[in-house]
């Protein structure tokens, strides 16, 4: 279900694996109360969310205080997030922006809108995967519902073994995966990682070309990332 990344005083950051929900769903036990069991702690704070299929880096607050002062961080942007993803085919652009409003579509599904009152904004880059598939590099500046599923299908592509936007894709898994965050809590900088490639969630994770090009993009917070424009960053 779990492994445990980081465990400091005032927090926990664990590896949530694929196809476990953040959420009681369906009559799984909550993921939260499983932590708070093995840390033996009496109560854990949610201060962001992975979609169930989701694989990666979860931060929980184990005081009030401390879930008020990373929910706040993650509030203004002061979070740094990227996510790897494998997506079916080639994109319309290899590496770019992702910029515009989000709204309901059908059931659960979201669509990306041409206007930009409130958007949801993602940078990418990819390079070539196995079979025709190609490896996404995603740094959400925002943090809406399904931003990244959503981003990836919007440039013509969508994220393999995905249940809402990939309806035709079989796969042992979705494949997106918390990869690494950033942050600062009380005057200290923290940046924690998780390589799927090194685990077994995954077979796709595991083809050469994945594990290389993951290996080039190690430290994902110390490539170009070109500097967004203020009309979004206000």
């Amino acid at each position: 279900m779990f492994e445990i990344v980081f465990d400091a005083p005032d927090f926990v950051v664990i590896n949530k694996y694929p196809n476990v929900s953040v959420h009681k769903d369906d009559g799984d036990t909550m993921l939260v109360e499983e932590v708070s069991q093995k840390l033996g702690c009496d109560s854990l704070y949610l201060v962001h969310r992975l979609d169930k299929m989701t694989s990666g880096l979860l931060l929980l607050a184990k005081t009030g205080t401390a879930a008020s002062e990373l929910s706040s961080k993650f509030a203004k942007r002061e979070v740094e997030k990227y996510y790897l993803a494998i997506a079916d085919k080639k994109p319309k652009k290899k590496q770019g922006l992702i910029c515009g409003d989000m709204s309901r579509s059908r059931r659960s599904a979201w669509k990306l809108n041409p206007t930009t009152e409130n958007p949801a904004v993602t940078q990418f880059f990819t390079q070539a995967a196995s079979a025709g598939q190609r490896l996404f590099l995603c740094k959400p500046y925002t943090g809406k519902t399904h931003q990244i599923r959503v981003a990836v299908k919007s440039v013509g592509s969508a994220i393999v073994g995905d249940p809402i936007y990939n309806t035709q894709s079989v796969a042992d898994r979705g494949y997106l995966h918390a990869f690494c965050i950033g942050f600062e809590y009380q005057g200290k900088t923290y940046r924690l990682k998780v390589d799927p490639c090194t685990d077994s969630t995954g077979e796709l994770w595991q083809a050469p070309e994945v594990v290389e090009a993951v290996q080039k993009w190690a430290s994902p917070w110390q490539l170009s990332w070109p500097t967004l424009p203020k009309s979004i960053t206000g």
